[in-house]
Parts: structure tokens; C-alpha cells; sequence
């Protein structure tokens, strides 16, 4: 039974294609995951030249209601930033900012193919030969988006680009007031994390950069040999304090329960593969401040994803499941990072 988005898609496409004909979209399936995002694959089929052609392609689609809001744009100029780089991501398509087309904005971009992306896969026996391998690729990866220049990659039109002693507060200002409008029970452990975090500021950022907001285990393409063919998920996507990316990474939820940064090695190790990479120093005072802000930030991504299931605009098994399990354990990492635990 075919899925009732495919000939919208293709009417879509359709219009994109102007030289082609006997356009036709197949097998769309929705892809589990995407709280921000409803995530499809499909196969588009098409004449052109005389010839037939088929490629496979990935819809990301705004929801009704999303567990972050964020600017389709933002994401689709990060992609398109950094493809053909250092840093591997798929190659981006057409932007559709209007309604008309499927309901709701979107993109379409290529799919990376005949990879893995599930933490409980990579950490289920099958690769444990390769996991430094993984490690290796993943925080070099993190340190070429840390080195890269916002304004040569034409990302400053796009994203907001605070002063270097701005950085924090802009991102702490942000996280606070989620708490603010979409906390359904008070949160005391966050809060405490949140009045520590003003009253000790970090220094200034050591340079601007492009800083993909959710660079985590879960959000790369991987292989049989430990190598990474794409980063994924740039909806948070923003210009900001390089360590604010490493610290993400090495928040306590990310270890999938293994004792090591991204479940892979441990920490002074991937902090080592970073900074060969960046070229960029490491403060601990300053990493240790963004390591309790992105605990504080990942508590108030669960607090929206309870917010937008209990107001009953997306329902999706995924909003409830973060809100149920990763409150607690995120809690429980605030209290880890602040010595509390």
C-alpha cells in the first residue's frame, strides 16, 4: 500500500525537475527517531535524457509540534556549508519554507545509504574492534566543525554571530526560559545548575564558531570499519563557543550507560583527539562550565518534549519516552557534573 505523501512528492519534485518526465516517488516509509523532525526515505524514479533514472532520497518534514523549534533554513544551510568538506554530511536538494507543498515546511536531500546510525548497535558486540576507530573519526570530525570559519562558509547571513563574551549568556538565556514557559513540574536540580552557571561565568570564547548543537553518538553514519560517511541532525546548528560542542558530547546521558564520553573512550581521550584536530586549547574551568550548561540544556529539551506531549500536539512515542526516562537521568548527571552525586 503505497503512503498518501508519495504523489505529493512528486508533484513536488515534479515541479523542481523541469526536464524530466514520468516522475514517480515508491516505498516512502517514515524512519523512527526525529523529535524535531518527521524523517522519511523514499525512492524517486524519473526520465530524463532519454534515460531512466532512480535515486534515493530522505523528506524531513516540520511536525505540528516539535520537542525543539528550530529554523528549517538554519539546518539546511549548515548542510550545505559543510558538504564536499572535512566533515561528512549528505548533500542537500530543495528547501520548501511554505505550506502548500506537504502541510508543513521541509527539505529533501540524498541518502546516505547502507550505514548505521543506532548507539545500541554500535555498542552491542558487533564492533567493539572498531569502536576506537569510531572515536577517532567522531571528535576529529567535532574538532574540523570547531576550526572551520562561520563567515567563509556564508553562515553568518544565517545564523546570529554573538561576541565572544556573549556566547554563554546568549545560550543560557535561551535554555533558561524553556524552563521558564514549558516546565510541567518544577525543576530544583536544573534550577540550582542554572544559578551556579550565572554566578560563575566562563571566559570569553577562544574563537567563533559553527556549533552543530547535537554532535552525539546517535547522530553519525557508521561502518563495519569504524569510519563515519555523515553527520546528522543539524537543527540546533548555531555560532557560539567551541567547547560548548565538545561538552555536549561528553554529557554523562551520552555514555549509554559505558563509563566513556560517547559510550566510545574515555574522556581525556577524546578531549585529546578534539584539540589535535581544532588546533583549539581546552580550559578545564571553561569545559567543566559547559559540561553542567549542556546537562542543564539537555534537561530543558526533555522539559519541551513533555510539554509538546502532554499539550497533545505531537504525540509521538518518542516525546513520551524522553520525558519519562531521561528527566530522571539527566538529573542525575547535573548532580554528577556538580561533584553532588
Amino acid at each position: 500500500m503505497s503512503h498518501p505523501l508519495e504523489p505529493r512528492v512528486a508533484a513536488y519534485i515534479a515541479g523542481k525537475l523541469a526536464d524530466a518526465s514520468d516522475v514517480a516517488v515508491s516505498g516512502l516509509e517514515r524512519i523512527s527517531g526525529g523529535a524535531s523532525r518527521e524523517t522519511y526515505r523514499f525512492r524517486l524514479s524519473y526520465r530524463q535524457g532519454g534515460e531512466t533514472q532512480t535515486r534515493r532520497l530522505i523528506l524531513r518534514r516540520d511536525p505540528p509540534a516539535s520537542l525543539i523549534d528550530t529554523e528549517r533554513r538554519v539546518e539546511f544551510a549548515a548542510y550545505g556549508a559543510f558538504h564536499g568538506s572535512a566533515v561528512p554530511v549528505p548533500r542537500m536538494l530543495w528547501l520548501e519554507e511554505k505550506d502548500d507543498a506537504l502541510d508543513h515546511p521541509f527539505f529533501i536531500a540524498e541518502e546516505l545509504a547502507g550505514f548505521q546510525a543506532a548507539p545500541q548497535l554500535l555498542f552491542a558486540g558487533g564492533y567493539d574492534a572498531v569502536l576506537p576507530r569510531v572515536a577517532e573519526r567522531k571528535w576529529t570530525i567535532l574538532g574540523e566543525i570547531a576550526k572551520a570559519d562561520p563567515h567563509a562558509l556564508d553562515l553568518t547571513s544565517v545564523m546570529p554571530a554573538p561576541a565572544l563574551d556573549a556566547c554563554w549568556r546568549r545560550e543560557l538565556d535561551h535554555w533558561e526560559a524553556i524552563f521558564d514557559a514549558q516546565e510541567a513540574e518544577p525543576q530544583p536540580i536544573a534550577r540550582a545548575a542554572i544559578r551556579w552557571l550565572r554566578a560563575n561565568p566562563p571566559p570569553p570564547a577562544q574563537k567563533l564558531s559553527v556549533v552543530h548543537g547535537d554532535y552525539r553518538t546517535g547522530n553519525f553514519l557508521y561502518d563495519e570499519t569504524g569510519d563515519i560517511h555523515g553527520v546528522l541532525d543539524w537543527e540546533m546548528a548555531h555560532l557560539g563557543d567551541p567547547l560548548e560542542d565538545l561538552a555536549w558530547g561528553l554529557n554523562p546521558v551520552w555514555e549509554f550507560g559505558r563509563g566513556l564520553a560517547g559510550g566510545l573512550v574515555p574522556q581525556d581521550e577524546a578531549i585529546a583527539i578534539w584539540r589535535r584536530a581544532s588546533g583549539l586549547v581546552v580550559d578545564p574551568a571553561a569545559l567543566h562550565w559547559w559540561m553542567l550548561f549542556n546537562c542543564v540544556k539537555g534537561q530543558g529539551i526533555w522539559v519541551g518534549s513533555a510539554h509538546a506531549y502532554i499539550g497533545g500536539g505531537n504525540r509521538e512515542p518518542v516525546l513520551a519516552y524522553a520525558a519519562w526516562w531521561l528527566l530522571n537521568a539527566q538529573d542525575r548527571a547535573i548532580l554528577r557534573v556538580m561533584g553532588k552525586l
